[in-house]
């Protein structure tokens, strides 16, 4: 039976670089995947972007109130002959999402329903926390119920493991904003330990 998987890790932790080698993996056994990402992230526009330099178009952009089941069997099947009587499994090996914490959590429910019903394997690849240390939804969601999960490590600047992923806009870290804002111009991030990431400002939300 196929499985839903999460990998996780603070920015800078290869997440990207890993799916497209898991991609190029599967491909190079001629089998089929289908990669997906969320039109919010609009870095790199409709393609996977490494910071490796390495990047790939992918199959589809999901917005928010897509059916992700019904819309990866439609991408699939298309032009396979009787569509409606063909099985997902017969026609596609993996499905591949890149920065999966911006899927609702009723997409990664679509996504558990394509491993556990279309026996179609799922790797989901994405950050657990916002630049505050509060989970997206889609991420939380993934935490729940994903069948594997695996961190993804990086360093912080001071060689502890980063776990955070602090906001800046230019030079200066900033702790206040909306949740979603992609990495490009002005706004960059940096992957801190816990200890850096207090020191620089941030704070643990009250709860």
């Amino acid at each position: 039976m196929a499985k839903l998987y999460f990998r996780y890790g603070a920015m800078n932790s290869g997440k990207s670089t890993g799916l497209l080698q898991t991609a190029y993996n599967y491909e190079e056994r001629d089998q089929r995947v289908l990669l997906l990402k969320a039109v919010v992230d609009t870095k790199g526009e409709d393609s996977v972007v490494s910071r490796l330099g390495v990047s790939r178009r992918v199959d589809l952009l999901v917005d928010t109130d897509d059916d992700l089941r019904a819309l990866v069997r439609r991408r699939a099947l298309a032009g396979a002959q009787r569509e409606a009587a063909a099985s997902l499994r017969e026609v596609l090996d993996c499905v591949l999402v890149d920065e999966a914490q911006f899927l609702t959590a009723l997409q990664v429910d679509q996504l558990m329903e394509i491993a556990l019903i279309d026996d179609v394997p799922v790797l989901a690849y994405g950050i657990r926390t916002d630049f505050r240390t509060v989970s997206f939804p889609g991420s939380r969601r993934l935490l729940e119920i994903a069948h594997s999960l695996e961190e993804l490590k990086t360093i912080c600047r001071c060689g502890r493991k980063a776990v955070f992923n602090a906001r800046k806009v230019g030079e200066s870290f900033v702790f206040d904003g909306d949740q979603v804002a992609i990495d490009s111009g002005d706004v960059t991030y940096e992957s801190l330990c816990g200890q850096c990431y207090l020191a620089a400002g941030g704070r643990l939300p009250d709860r």
